[in-house]
C-alpha cells in the first residue's frame, strides 16, 4: 500500500482547531450515557419488555464498535474534516429520529446512527497530527483522546437535570442541537488534511469486520440475558471467532487493506491496543457502580440516597478531571515518555478502585474517588494516541488510531457485561425488585483492579520510548519551534527530484523503505524539486520517487546518524541509482 502525505503540519492551523475538535468528540461521547439515568425507566416509555429495551442501548454500541475503524480508514483517504462532518451529521440524524418517536424499532435504528459518530474521536486525533507543531501536539492529543470520557462524565449530571424535569425526548433534541453547532463550528474553525493514503477502501473488509464485531459484541453485551453457556451466546462467539479469522487472512493478502495488520502486529501497537482494552474496562466500571450505590435508598443499609441529580453531579468530576488532566500529561510525557504516563495513569486508577473499596459510606467519598479515578484514567487515555501515533506512518493515523478507539469500546463492553452479571447475581430481591449489594459493588471494583493490573503488566511490554530531550515540546517562541523542525528535516534525506534536462520536478512523490518493505515516510518535492524526509532509526533505505509522465525510480541509501544529499534523476523509466 502506498501513501502520500506532506510532511509538516499545517502551520497557521487556528488556535481555536483543539477547542473545537475536542468539543466534537465530547458531543460524539455524550451519545454513549444520554439514556443512563432513565435505563431503568425504558421498558415503561417504550412499551416493551426489559430485555427487549437494551436494544436500545445495546445499538449505539454496536454501530459505534463497526463505524470507528472503517470511518478511519475513510478519513485516511478521502479527508479526515470530511468524514467527521459527515459522521456528525449522521448523529444529528439519528437524534432526531429518536426524538419523534416511541416506537421501540424506531428508537434502536436512531440510536444505531447516533452510535456511528464514535468514529469522529480517532478523526479529530489525526486532524491534530496532520496539523499541529509538534510543541502543540501532546496536550492536544490528550484532550481529544479524553473526550470519551469527559463526555460521558458531564452528560451524566446533564441528562438528569433534563430527565427529571422535561420529558425525556428532550434529551434528543438537545444531542442534536450540539451535533449541529458542533459542524458549524467545525466548518468554520477547522481546515482539511493534506495528509491522504494513496489506494482504494477495502469493501469487502469492512463487511468482514462489520459482521465479526457484530458477532463477537453481541452476546457480550446480551449474554447476561440469554445465558453466558445457552446454544446462541455460544453460537455467536464461534460465528465471530471464524469470520474474524476468515477476515485477518484475507487482510493479510491485500495490498489496500481496511487495517493493516502486519503493522498492528507491531509490539508498540499491539500492546497498546492491549492495555487500552484494560483501561476501558477500569473507566465502565465506576460509571456503572457509583450512580447506583449515590441513588439507593439509605433504607438499605448502605445506600446513599441520593437524586438522580446529585447522582450525576458527585461523579461529573470523574470527566473534569480527565479533561484537567491534558496538560500535566504533555508536560509529564516530554519530559519522561508515553510509556511512563501510561504506567503511572495506571497505577493511579489502581489506587482509586482500591482506596474506593473502604470509600463508599458517604456521598463525599465517592467525590474523592471520582477525581482520583478522573486523574488516573485521563493520564491512561492521553498516552494511548500517542503511543499509536509514534508506531505508524502519518497515513495510516486515522485507521490506526479507529482500531485503538475500538479496542477501547470493546473494555468497556466486557466491563458492563461483567459487572452487570456480578451485580444481578449478587443482587437481592426485595418485593420482587432486584437491589444490588455492597458486596457486588465491592467485587465490581476489585474486577477493576484486576484488569488495571493485568493492563499494567501488557504496558510494561511495550518498546522504550525516548522523551523529548530537545526544546521541541516547550518552544518558547512559533520561531524556535519552526527552526527545530527544519533542524529536525536535516536528520534524514534530502536532495532534488531532476528530470532529463537536470529541471527540478515538482510535487513528485517520495516514499522512504525500510528494508523489510514497510513505508518509513513520505513526502511531495517543493517547487524547486526539493525534498526532505526524516529517519526513524539508522541503518539501510529504499528512496522510491515518481513524478507524473516520468517512469518510476528507485535508489538504495544509508542513514548514519547525519543527514544526506540524495538527487533523483527521473530521466529514465525504471533508472537505479546506487548511493
Amino acid at each position: 500500500m502506498t501513501h502520500t502525505s506532506t510532511d509538516q503540519p499545517a502551520r497557521r492551523a487556528s488556535g481555536a482547531v483543539v477547542p473545537v475538535l475536542a468539543f466534537a468528540g465530547i458531543v460524539v461521547a455524550v451519545m454513549q450515557t444520554l439514556l443512563v439515568p432513565v435505563i431503568k425507566d425504558l421498558p415503561q416509555l417504550l412499551g416493551t419488555e426489559p430485555s427487549n429495551a437494551t436494544w436500545v442501548l445495546t445499538s449505539t454500541l454496536l454501530s459505534g464498535a463497526v463505524a470507528t475503524p472503517i470511518m478511519g480508514r475513510l478519513g485516511d483517504l478521502y479527508g479526515k474534516r470530511r468524514l467527521m462532518i459527515f459522521s456528525l451529521a449522521v448523529m444529528v440524524v439519528g437524534a432526531l429520529v429518536s426524538a419523534l418517536t416511541d416506537d421501540l424499532l424506531t428508537m434502536i435504528a436512531g440510536r444505531a446512527l447516533q452510535g456511528f459518530a464514535m468514529g469522529a474521536i480517532p478523526l479529530g486525533i489525526g486532524l491534530m497530527r496532520d496539523m499541529l507543531p509538534r510543541e502543540k501536539l501532546g496536550s492536544a492529543m490528550a484532550l481529544m483522546s479524553s473526550s470519551i470520557g469527559v463526555g460521558g462524565g458531564l452528560a451524566l449530571p446533564a441528562a438528569a437535570l433534563v430527565a427529571q424535569h422535561a420529558d425525556w425526548h428532550a434529551l434528543f433534541y438537545g444531542a442534536a442541537g450540539l451535533g449541529v453547532f458542533a459542524i458549524v463550528l467545525t466548518l468554520l474553525v477547522v481546515p482539511e488534511s493534506p495528509a491522504r493514503a494513496e489506494g482504494t477502501f477495502d469493501f469487502l473488509g469492512a463487511i468482514g469486520l462489520s459482521a465479526g464485531l457484530v458477532l463477537f459484541l453481541l452476546p457480550i453485551t446480551k449474554g447476561s440475558d440469554w445465558g453466558w453457556t445457552s446454544g446462541t451466546t455460544l453460537g455467536l462467539f464461534g460465528a465471530a471467532a471464524v469470520v474474524l479469522v476468515l477476515w485477518g487472512v484475507m487482510e493479510l493478502r491485500l495490498k489496500a487493506p481496511l487495517v493493516d495488520l502486519r503493522t498492528t502486529a507491531r509490539p508498540a501497537v499491539l500492546f497498546t491496543n492491549l492495555a487500552s482494552i484494560m483501561v476501558g474496562v477500569s473507566f465502565y466500571v465506576v460509571s456503572l457502580v457509583l450512580p447506583q450505590l449515590l441513588q439507593l435508598p439509605k433504607a438499605t443499609g448502605y445506600g446513599l440516597g441520593q437524586s438522580m441529580v446529585t447522582a450525576g453531579l458527585l461523579v461529573a468530576p470523574l470527566g473534569l478531571t480527565m479533561m484537567l488532566t491534558a496538560p500535566v500529561y504533555a508536560r509529564l510525557s516530554a519530559k519522561y515518555g508515553p510509556k511512563f504516563t501510561l504506567i503511572l495513569g495506571m497505577l493511579i486508577i489502581a489506587i482509586g478502585y482500591g482506596a474506593g473499596l473502604g470509600l463508599m459510606t458517604a456521598p463525599w467519598q465517592s467525590l474523592v474517588i471520582a477525581v482520583i479515578l478522573g486523574a488516573g484514567i485521563g493520564l491512561a487515555y492521553s498516552s494511548l494516541p500517542a503511543l499509536i501515533i509514534g508506531a505508524v506512518p502519518a497515513s495510516e493515523t486515522g485507521a490506526a488510531n479507529g482500531l485503538n478507539t475500538l479496542m477501547r469500546s470493546i473494555g468497556t463492553s466486557v466491563s458492563s457485561a461483567v459487572i452487570g452479571m456480578v451485580l444481578a447475581n449478587t443482587a437481592n430481591d426485595v418485593n420482587g425488585v432486584a437491589v444490588p449489594t455492597m458486596h457486588g459493588f465491592r467485587v465490581s471494583f476489585l474486577i477493576a483492579t484486576a484488569a488495571v493490573a493485568l493492563g499494567l503488566v501488557l504496558a510494561l511490554f511495550l518498546p522504550r520510548t525516548r522523551p523529548a530531550t530537545k526544546p521541541q515540546l516547550r518552544a518558547s517562541s512559533e520561531e524556535e519551534a519552526n527552526l527545530e523542525r527544519a533542524e529536525e528535516a536535516l536528520r534524514g534525506f534530502r536532495g532534488r527530484i531532476l528530470d532529463a534536462a537536470g529541471t527540478p520536478v515538482p510535487r513528485a512523490k517520495v516514499t522512504l523503505i525500510d528494508l523489510r518493505g514497510r513505508q518509513a515516510g513520505a513526502t511531495l518535492s517543493a517547487e524547486d524539486g526539493s525534498y526532505a524526509l526524516t529517519v526513524p532509526a539508522q541503518g539501510a533505505y529504499v528512496l522510491a520517487a515518481r513524478a507524473t509522465g516520468h517512469g518510476p525510480l528507485a535508489s538504495s541509501a544509508t542513514h548514519a546518524g547525519d543527514h544526506r544529499a540524495v538527487d533523483l534523476d527521473l530521466s529514465l523509466p525504471g533508472e537505479t541509482v546506487s548511493v
